[in-house]
Parts: structure tokens; sequence; C-alpha cells
């Protein structure tokens, strides 16, 4: 059973990446980011990990990422494979911060350049409480930090037009969930609502866990480039 404190967690795994890891995957995805150059910076994708109701692919990326960003999915298998070796070695931290996980998805590699960010949104859970397996939170690890902005961001918000409280403290049920589809910079309730931001640069190696349901985001990258991978640790049962 999932908790509704899961689903707003935020924590850290440090050490989640040993530095030899660091150094192999930095150098696979810089073979692969050459490979792959026509998907780098740039506006034009065909597909986006971000959806928004009634929205086209290429309208969620202008909500959600305006100025672009390379997204590699899913990443090498060299890469996959030393991160699913993290993950096994993790396992037992990352449980004890969410109790009811049961495995990481897939991963993605993305690279931020300059001007590039993601704006603030929420993931979501499962709405449907016979739905398996339910999104718990997401996971990120840097391998490089730009070399000024690009750094992860939560933030808290307590206003109830976000929240369903009743039943609060107990465990998962969807009038726990925020209470609109479309929690992102597409709906003016959501833009417009009063916020606090926690931002976060970790060390390179170190997993950041943030719930589902946290608003989230990166800010926009001022010189350098952002690379990290993140993926999505869920509940199958």
């Amino acid at each position: 059973m999932i908790h509704i404190a899961e689903t707003l967690i935020i924590g850290s795994i440090e050490g989640f990446l040993i530095p030899d890891e660091i150094r192999e995957l930095t150098a696979v995805m810089d073979t692969a980011v050459v490979g792959d150059a026509i998907r780098r910076f740039d506006t034009e994708r065909a597909t986006t990990l971000h959806t928004i109701p009634g929205h086209t692919l290429k309208q969620a990326m202008a909500v959600y990422e305006p100025a672009g960003r390379l997204e590699i999915h899913p990443p090498p298998q060299d890469a996959a494979t030393i991160l699913a070796t993290a993950v096994e070695r993790a396992m037992p931290a990352l449980r004890r911060a969410l109790p009811a996980l049961t495995r990481c998805r897939e991963w993605m590699y993305v690279e931020y350049g300059p001007g590039q960010h993601i704006t603030p949104h929420i993931d979501g859970v499962a709405p449907d409480p016979s739905a398996w397996p339910r999104q718990i939170a997401g996971i990120s690890v840097v391998l490089e930090h730009a070399e000024a902005g690009g750094e992860f961001f939560v933030e808290t918000i307590s206003d109830a037009g976000l929240w369903n409280d009743e039943g609060a403290g107990g465990d998962y049920s969807p009038s726990m969930a925020f209470t609109h589809d479309g929690a992102d910079y597409s709906a003016d309730w959501f833009r417009t609502m009063p916020r606090t931001r926690w931002t976060v640069a970790p060390q390179p190696g170190t997993a950041l866990l943030y719930g589902s349901q946290l608003t989230h985001g990166t800010e926009p990258v001022r010189q350098g480039r952002e690379r990290k991978f993140i993926s999505w640790l869920i509940s199958e049962s």
C-alpha cells in the first residue's frame, strides 16, 4: 500500500553512482550524443516525455520545455546496465525512503544547454486505485552540472485549490491526489498559485528522489550544459 507521504517525499542517495561509473556513463553518453546530434538542443523533436490532455506534442513541449532539450530514450545498453547495477545496490536505501517501491522504470538521458529549462509541474499518480503499477516518485542523477544555472528545484504549495484533504494522512486513495488534471504551466490556476521554491545542486552521482505529487522543474541554464539521467520509481502491488 502506498502512503500519501511517499508521493510527497524529497530525498537523496549520496554515492548512488561511484566515480568509475560516472566516468563510464559520461563516455558512453558523449558517444551517443555525437551520434544523435540531430536531436541536440532543438524544439523540433517528434516526441516528448511530457503530455497535456487536449494539446499536441508540440504544444506540450512549448509549455514544459519552451527552448527545447536533448532527450535520449532509451539510453544505450551500456548506460542502462550501469544504472541498473546502481539501483540494485541502492535498493535498501531507496526502500527506507519509499517502502512501497518495487521497481525502477527505464531511464532517460536529458541535457540542457543555454536558455533551456523545464517549467514547474506535477507528474501525478494513477487516479484509478485499481490501476497498477503506480508511480511513487521521480529519481534523477547528475553527470555534469552547468557552469551557471540548470539547478533542479521543487516547489511547496499549500493552496487548498491544489489539494483534496479528505482522508489525509492515510493510505493512498484518489481523494488524496491533487485535485486537477494538468497541474502544469498550461493552466492559469496552477501557474498563478503562490509557492515557495527550493533549489538544489547535488554532487554528480547523487540521486535525488522527488514524490510524484511534488511540484518540480529545472532552472534555465545560463552557461554550459546540465547532463543527467531521470527515471521513475513505481509500486507494482
